[in-house]
């Protein structure tokens, strides 16, 4: 499930084992007006019937797996198990591109999709570890940023290592986030490790990592609204938080033995959104154990 970061947060989407795509939209006033009191009402916009061929051209879902919205709500992006990404227009409930990551829908299976604020651009996550990105406005696919192994230097801790490293990831690629200017992709896995990418070049800027000799995988990133803080979730219930500019995880939090397979930050606020945490910028996790944990700031209070 998701909602657009940045969004006013009025149309939410929701995909299912199925293939179906749910849009869901808030309705201000609507329990009111039923009698139910003062309260606002989310209610089923519209859905997406899953395609009975995904190959076939089929205007329906398909055999979806993740799904992203634009950051004003318009525009909705799924990908597909044989590594497809479908853009549709929420408004006018129609799909309006399809990009392919293989020959005629023989690509690997697309496990994570996010779109950028400015909604200039798309990007996938694939099994095979692939992080393809597509410009909206052209239409088409302007970076492959694939793994390869080389001998470099990599941030550890903040500390410069030579070693032999991949640059980018190797491993099914889980999260994608762009950051709140559009000018780096977030990308991370199985691998353990989150690679950085530059978008203005496409090019592979760096890893956020920490010394492990087996890392777990990696299923969510968010970040900030500064885009100096990045955080991400994983399968042993750890949230990390990264100061990006330093290359370092500030702070780690044992949040559950249970995997996450959400962590996101909240809007800033002048009122406390939950009782004794106060004001200020704060983030949530969920996950196996079926709660929402919330922290303030980077602190992990």
């Amino acid at each position: 499930m998701c909602t657009a970061r940045g969004g006013l947060g009025t149309v939410a989407a929701s995909v299912g084992f199925g293939g179906e795509i749910k849009i869901w939209r808030l309705n201000k006033g609507a329990a009111a007006a039923e009698g139910g009191g003062g309260a606002d009402k989310w209610g089923l916009d519209w859905e997406i019937a899953p395609a009975k061929n995904p190959g076939s051209g089929n205007a329906g879902g398909g055999d979806v797996w993740a799904v992203a919205l634009s950051a004003d709500e318009g525009y909705l992006a799924c990908t597909t198990s044989d590594g497809r990404v479908h853009v549709w227009d929420v408004v006018g409930k129609e799909r309006i591109q399809t990009y392919e990551t293989g020959a005629r829908g023989g690509g690997s299976f697309a496990m994570a999709v996010d779109l950028s604020m400015d909604g200039r651009l798309t990007a996938s996550g694939h099994e095979s570890g692939g992080v393809y990105v597509f410009n909206n406005d052209a239409g088409r696919m302007v970076y492959s940023l694939s793994g390869k192994s080389q001998n470099g230097w990599g941030v550890i801790d903040g500390r410069a290592l030579l070693t032999w490293m991949r640059v980018g990831l190797s491993k099914p690629v889980r999260a994608l986030a762009f950051s709140p200017g559009c000018k780096r992709l977030a990308a991370a896995g199985n691998a353990g490790i989150i690679a950085l990418y530059d978008m203005e070049h496409g090019e592979h800027v760096g890893n956020l990592t920490t010394p492990s000799t087996r890392p777990a995988w990696i299923t969510s990133l968010d970040w900030n609204d500064t885009g100096d803080y990045l955080i991400s979730g994983s399968l042993d219930g750890k949230v990390k938080v990264w100061d990006v500019a330093r290359g370092v995880c500030v702070a780690t939090h044992s949040e559950t033995e249970g995997a996450l397979w959400s962590v996101k930050w909240l809007p800033k606020t002048e009122r406390a959104l939950v009782p004794g945490l106060g004001r200020g910028e704060m983030f949530a996790a969920a996950g196996a154990s079926r709660s929402i944990s919330f922290y303030r700031e980077a602190t992990g209070s």
